[in-house]
């Protein structure tokens, strides 16, 4: 799971309570998402946000102090889905060949469906650049381990031919990174589908990992 603040997530200090406090919480990010989305940011205020939460720009300012730190809340709950969705595909019982293949491809397709599910807030998320690479840190660090895992397993059962683990999982990590801009445009394998793909990429990632595609 993506990092949180401990001041709103501590369940051991705060109880019961903190389940009211994490959904005013969300409360807020979910609808600041959506006024983004239409509006972009620039065009949405804390007032707005406020508002359409049927809450007070006090309480807003009880867990938000300004624009941005909402702003990098949203980030950080659309990473939040798609870190949940990895976990998913980690713990289904297939081999580690297939394993890889189906993260690199849950990882796009996740990436991809929340840019454009954005609408206005789209463009940001490449114009702030920055920001979003500061809120996904813990998610990049929480996918490599991923990596490292599954290449461990495939190490251990002869899958693969790796040296260094953490080497290939930090250069799976970043190839994919790097490919999110592309794929979200369409410019990655013209014409291709992703079940026509998925066997190109899957010659070219087992080859470097020293395992020979054979076709299903």
């Amino acid at each position: 799971m993506l990092y949180f603040c401990t001041r709103y997530y501590d369940v051991q200090k705060f109880g019961g309570v903190i389940m009211s406090i994490s959904k005013t919480r969300q409360k807020f990010v979910d609808v600041a998402r959506q006024l983004f989305a239409k509006n972009g940011i620039e065009k949405t205020s804390m007032y707005d946000i406020a508002v359409m939460s049927g809450k007070g720009r006090r309480t807003l300012y009880t867990y938000f102090k300004d624009k941005d730190e909402v702003y990098s809340a949203v980030i950080e709950s659309e990473l939040e889905r798609l870190s949940d969705k990895l976990d998913e595909v980690a713990a289904k019982k297939i081999s580690p060949q297939d394993k890889i293949i189906e993260l690199i491809y849950t990882h796009l397709s996740m990436i991809k469906e929340t840019v454009f599910r954005n609408g206005n807030l789209r463009a940001e998320f490449f114009r702030n650049i920055w920001m979003v690479e500061r809120v996904r840190k813990h998610f990049d660090e929480e996918e490599i381990e991923l990596f490292r895992k599954v290449y461990a397993d495939g190490k251990a059962e002869g899958e693969f031919d790796i040296d260094d683990v953490n080497l290939v999982a930090d250069i799976t990590h970043y190839c994919i990174k790097g490919l999110e801009v592309p794929y979200i445009y369409g410019r990655l394998g013209h014409g291709l589908t992703e079940e026509t793909s998925r066997p190109l990429v899957a010659k070219v990632v087992y080859g470097a990992l020293g395992k020979r595609y054979v076709s299903k």
